[in-house]
C-alpha cells in the first residue's frame, strides 16, 4: 500500500465547510484490527422539548477493507447539532452510517447523554458481520 492520499478524501486538508451527511473512508492498512473513536461533545436537540442535549459518543469498529477518516466523522457528528433526535435514535443513526459506509466486520456505538433531569441515558447500537 502506498502512502499517497486516497482520491475519495475530499475534506482532509481543506477548510471546514460545515456538517456533512456521510463519513469519508480510506483503505484499511494491513494489520489494523480495531478502531475506536470517542468524543464528549456531540450536541443534538430533544425532539419533544427542543432543549439541547449533549452526549458522549464511542464508536468501536473492526475494519474490513476501509477505515473512517476522522475529520469527516467530526463533521458528520456536527450535523446532529440542529437535529431533533432521541439518544437511542442517535446511536442507531451513527451505527448505520458506519455499517453502510465503511462495511466493517462489526461496529458498536455507545451514546451517553449527559445528565438531564437527574438522569444519564446510555444507549447502544451494534452490528456484527454474519
Amino acid at each position: 500500500m502506498s502512502d499517497a492520499p486516497d482520491d475519495d478524501l475530499t475534506l482532509l486538508g481543506q477548510p471546514t465547510r460545515g456538517p456533512v451527511e456521510h463519513v469519508e473512508t480510506f483503505p484499511a492498512p494491513e494489520g489494523c484490527t480495531r478502531v475506536v473513536f470517542s468524543t464528549d461533545e456531540v450536541a443534538s436537540l430533544c425532539p419533544v422539548t427542543r432543549q439541547p442535549d449533549i452526549s458522549s459518543v464511542r464508536i468501536d469498529y473492526v475494519p474490513d477493507q476501509r477505515c473512517i477518516e476522522s475529520k469527516s466523522l467530526k463533521l458528520f457528528l456536527w450535523g446532529f447539532r440542529d437535529r431533533h433526535v432521541f439518544a437511542e435514535a442517535l446511536a442507531v443513526e451513527i451505527a448505520d452510517e458506519v455499517w453502510h459506509t465503511v462495511q466493517p466486520k462489526s461496529v458498536d456505538v455507545v451514546v451517553t447523554q449527559h445528565v438531564r433531569g437527574g438522569i444519564v441515558t446510555e444507549t447502544h447500537s451494534s452490528r456484527p458481520r454474519p
